[in-house]
């Protein structure tokens, strides 16, 4: 295997023990010790690629954004229409599955960490930014007769409404199973007017 090989593998591991410890963990046991016990390597290896906690946060942030964003371009190119493409999307963030309940919990832990740390947070936004304006764009598709702050407006219950859900049923999702987030999803389309 050639040294390049090598070096993608072992960041695939890293990452994959850069999400495990936080999904599986928390933030609280998110350590280099942790990601390199997940990764079966040493402290050093994790710190030459990770050289502190933020940098497992932030890849642990990047991780996510990479594989939610894949998630919803394919989504919005398979959908038959724009409200099927907005309920679409919207579903995707909730936790409806133990894939997406670890996503919820890695974002609520990268939002918790962020709090206090300029570069994290900086990072948070300008992601939280981009979400808002793709739900806003399929939101004002969806409803092309609507204002544009009408669609906004409409956007935000939605999120909020979604992302709310997902925070709930990552920590307790046998009080919140993935028919009842759907159920609660369908009806906030149907009292916008989006159904």
């Amino acid at each position: 295997m050639s040294r390049a090989a090598d070096r993608s593998a072992q960041g695939e591991t890293l990452s994959r023990a850069v999400w495990s410890v936080l999904a599986g963990q928390g933030l609280e046991r998110l350590t280099v010790r942790a990601v390199a016990a997940a990764a079966g390597c040493t402290t050093g290896l994790v710190m030459h690629r990770f050289p502190n906690r933020r940098a497992l946060l932030l890849h642990a942030r990047q991780m996510l954004h990479q594989v939610t964003r894949t998630r919803v371009e394919a989504l919005e190119a398979q959908a038959g229409s724009p409200r099927a493409a907005l309920r679409a999307v919207l579903r995707q963030g909730m936790a409806l599955d133990e894939q997406t309940r670890q996503e919820a919990i890695v974002w609520m832990g990268f939002l918790a960490a962020a709090v206090t740390d300029e570069e994290l947070i900086a990072e948070h936004r300008r992601n939280n930014r981009a979400w808002r304006e793709r739900i806003e764009r399929l939101t004002a598709a969806a409803a092309p007769e609507w204002t544009g702050e009408r669609a906004a407006t409409v956007a935000l219950g939605l999120i909020t409404t979604t992302e709310g859900m997902a925070a709930y049923a990552a920590a307790d999702p046998a009080a919140f199973p993935a028919a009842d987030q759907e159920r609660m999803l369908d009806s906030a389309l149907a009292a916008y007017g989006l159904a």
